[in-house]
């Protein structure tokens, strides 16, 4: 049997070792743990201390970077605001030493004339008074739109430049005499801000500086299409119009009515006969003789961008719808028997054609003659045989009581025109590139040598007359974005009643632009180059409303052409715009010419003026209703307008 040793025994020899307790063998100190658990604990803390600190350290850093960042862009923003006014004011006539004339309507005859050099020199000025940096703070600032109490701040312009794409200006000619021009130059600059840290912001803007000089001519007779929009009975404190861009000349017999809330954007000439416009403030309506109206700290501003006239003398509406009654007769639309001339205003106005005369002119496809004791349905035209030769006489097509009328296009060139009634359709296919009318009804097909004239013009142009002597219940093209109006087509569809807009109407081709940008840094309506194919639509009644409405499942519709419903005989509740049902979005590349004006369940409202009307002398719908416009004051040069558009702003951070 072994012995059990002691712990002691294992010791070396000598050496003596008490047991911290006595008794108790085996058992090792542990004293001293408490100052390392302190210790580590006190690190601990340290470590989440200097954390905290260089997390504020950071935010400040942060906060501060910010802070001088978005000043450093306010800085070239201003910069931006700075420039552009200092363009347009460098490139005043006076500045300039420009004077604005002319003595014709052609594009660039005796104007001005503004050149692109102009625009170079204003542009150097620019960079040469702003190349280097230009404080907006600190007293006995010079900088124009700077402040002395504002944040510590500058910005210069590292570029800026002027082009006139054009040294030839547009030239508004609606009646042959010319009545303004506009030159438009495009710029672009750009600004570099900068604040009290190294953060630099870089901000460009592209746009145009439009150059708009009028002319007051003491008489001139324009087409109604020359409006973008007219209203002959708008009376006072009656409503207020829809804010937005409203682009075309716009008058009213009455006065006109603006908003609180809403920006108004007037791109062309706005008038009215009344001395005081409405403006609607809080509810309540206020008149003023003033382009601005302020109430309680509340401003009205519209933007005239060419000048509110006030206080002009009225402009006659049509008598009545004869003369596009005789033009589908005759191709005249004079009103031959009453010794009316086509080219003179001042002539009488015309009488309706009677039944023997049409009964003379007029005559089915079958060859059947338009009865002496008149007709209550039917579609008839005038033909005649030339040589042996069967060949469109007259403007067009007369229709006799209600019916439906819709328009397509047929190849590159032809127009298709057909008209329903009852079970009864016939179609008139006009091309004037192979110069043949076809008119079928039924299974009779009438070829034509020829195509319908406006023989009421030096030169004759192409130009057809739809006239329906009743309703027209149903007017719409192919379908929703269908090209309804063929190139080189002109057309005027008139109805003795009201005119029911069923589905779009629209060109094959259009003339101006519906978007902002669509031809790089230009403004909405603009003329799109290459686009101006003679196309031109006209709907007109003297006596009924025309009715919108729209089948397609997003309740959009669009109506390319000048519209009119206006007549002197109009009673209250008729020749207006009406709306059956409900339009989101109803879109219109022309203009609207109306009586009296009607509330429209319609949740947007776009028109988009056909610049054709009042840059091309004489441009219109074939045979559409005239006017004549006396101005209160002889004939005057104007001050030029100028205004700006921005098309682009890009901002990003500087170097």
């Amino acid at each position: 049997m072994k012995r059990r040793r002691t712990f002691t025994e294992s010791l070396q020899p000598g050496i003596a070792c008490a047991p911290a307790n006595p008794g108790a063998t085996g058992v090792i100190d542990s004293r001293g743990v408490a100052l390392v658990v302190t210790l580590l604990l006190l690190f601990l803390m340290s470590v989440l201390g200097l954390a905290a600190v260089l997390s504020t350290s950071s935010d400040l850093m942060i906060n501060g970077y910010y802070a001088n960042f978005r000043a450093s862009f306010y800085a070239a923003d201003s910069g931006l605001n700075v420039a552009r006014q200092t363009m347009l004011t460098n490139l005043n006539p006076g500045t300039m030493s420009w004077s604005p004339t002319w003595t014709s309507c052609a594009s660039g005859t005796s104007l001005g004339p503004l050149t692109s050099t102009m625009g170079t020199t204003v542009a150097s000025q620019v960079t040469q008074n702003y190349g280097a940096s230009s404080p907006l703070t600190g007293s006995g600032v010079a900088t124009p739109g700077a402040a002395a109490n504002s944040l510590s701040e500058s910005f210069k312009i590292t570029s800026a430049s002027i082009t006139l794409p054009s040294t030839s200006p547009t030239v508004t000619c609606p009646s042959g005499s010319p009545t303004a021009f506009q030159y438009i130059y495009n710029y672009s600059i750009t600004s570099v801000g900068s604040a009290t840290g190294l953060e630099q912001s870089t901000v460009t803007e592209n746009g145009s500086i439009m150059v708009h000089v009028t002319l007051t001519p003491a008489t001139w007779s324009p087409s109604f299409a020359y409006f973008g929009a007219f209203i002959n009975n708008y009376a006072p404190c009656l409503g207020a119009l829809i804010p937005g861009t409203m682009t075309g000349p716009m008058f009213t017999n009455g006065a006109w009515g603006f908003e609180t809330g809403g920006s108004y954007i007037f791109t062309d000439p706005v008038g009215q006969v009344q001395a005081d416009a409405s403006y609607f403030v809080g509810g309540t309506c206020y008149q003023a003789a003033a382009s601005t109206y302020t109430h309680n700290g509340q401003t009205v501003a519209p933007q005239f961008q060419d000048g509110f006239n006030l206080s002009q003398n009225s402009i006659p509406q049509p008598p009545n719808d004869f003369s596009q009654k005789w033009a589908a007769l005759d191709a005249m639309g004079c009103g031959e028997n009453n010794g009316s001339v086509c080219t003179n205003p001042a002539s009488p106005a015309p009488l309706a054609p009677t039944a023997a005369q049409m009964n003379a002119d007029l005559k089915t496809v079958t060859g059947t003659a338009y009865p002496t004791g008149g007709a209550t349905t039917g579609v008839y035209l005038n033909y005649q045989s030339v040589s042996g030769v069967q060949t469109i006489a007259g403007g067009g097509l007369y229709v006799e009581g209600n019916a439906q009328v819709s328009l397509s296009t047929s190849g590159s060139s032809a127009q298709v025109i057909t008209i329903t009634q009852g079970g009864t359709t016939t179609t008139m296919t006009v091309d004037p590139v192979a110069n043949t009318t076809v008119v079928q009804s039924g299974s009779t097909i009438l070829s034509l040598a020829g195509v319908p004239k406006n023989l009421a013009l030096t030169p004759p142009q192409t130009g057809t007359m739809v006239y329906v002597d009743g309703n027209i219940t149903s007017m719409s093209g192919p379908g929703q974005g269908v090209p309804a109006v063929q190139d080189g087509a002109a057309l005027t569809i008139t109805a003795l009643g009201n005119v029911n807009i069923t589905g779009d109407i629209i060109y094959k081709t259009e003339p101006v632009t519906t978007t902002q940008n669509q031809i790089p840094n230009t403004s909405v309506d603009t003329l799109i180059p290459g686009n101006d194919k003679n196309q031109d639509l006209g709907i007109f009644t003297a006596n009924g409303n025309i009715n919108l409405s729209s089948p397609y499942s997003n309740q959009n519709l669009e109506v390319d052409g000048s519209l009119a419903t206006v007549g002197q005989n109009c009673p209250s509740n008729s020749c207006g715009f009406t709306v059956s049902g409900h339009i989101n979005t109803f879109n219109n590349v022309g203009g609207q010419i109306q009586t009296n004006i009607f509330g429209a369940d319609m949740n947007t409202e776009n028109t988009y003026y056909d610049r054709r009307y009042n840059t091309r002398a004489g441009f219109a719908p074939p045979w559409f209703p005239g006017t004549t416009i006396t101005n209160t004051s002889p004939p005057t040069t104007g001050p030029p307008q100028m205004t700006t558009q921005r098309t682009q702003w890009v901002a990003s951070p500087g170097q």
